[in-house]
């Protein structure tokens, strides 16, 4: 078993009303960035650190911004978002909280802000964290 993970966040759990539309939506705007899921079940799925299941009692509201490669992976992030039942809160484009900020925002089918944003030309020490689980 491998994981691959970042530094701050061990994971992210969102309850939705409708796991099966929820699933669609999800595989369609990570994949447009390039991730596909590394865990699913007919109870929950999972990318990474980033978990969906389905709410018996409440749903979550929050903003998750998810790092993009360049401006056409934010765009594609959008425009896929919307042709699997996401609602437009914000159109691809350049922000004023820094230069090169490049991003776009959907409503997920649930209400949940999410963005796809790009930061301008950058390098990586590493692509991710692998961590591996020790036997005892």
């Amino acid at each position: 078993m491998e994981f691959h993970q970042g530094r701050l966040i061990d994971h992210v759990h969102l309850r939705v009303r409708d796991l099966a539309v929820s699933k669609r939506f999800y595989q369609a705007v990570l994949g447009a960035l390039g991730h596909r899921p590394t865990y699913e079940t007919d109870a929950f799925f999972a990318f990474d650190e980033f978990f969906i299941d389905q709410a018996d009692d409440y749903r979550t509201r929050v903003h998750i911004a998810f790092q993009a490669s360049g401006p056409d992976a934010v765009q594609r992030f959008y425009d896929v978002g919307l042709a699997n039942g996401g609602t437009d809160n914000g159109a691809p484009g350049e922000r004023h909280y820094h230069p090169g900020y490049f991003a776009a925002f959907l409503l997920d089918p649930d209400g949940n802000n999410i963005e796809a944003v790009h930061h301008g030309p950058t390098t990586r020490s590493s692509a991710d964290v692998v961590v591996r689980p020790v036997e005892i």
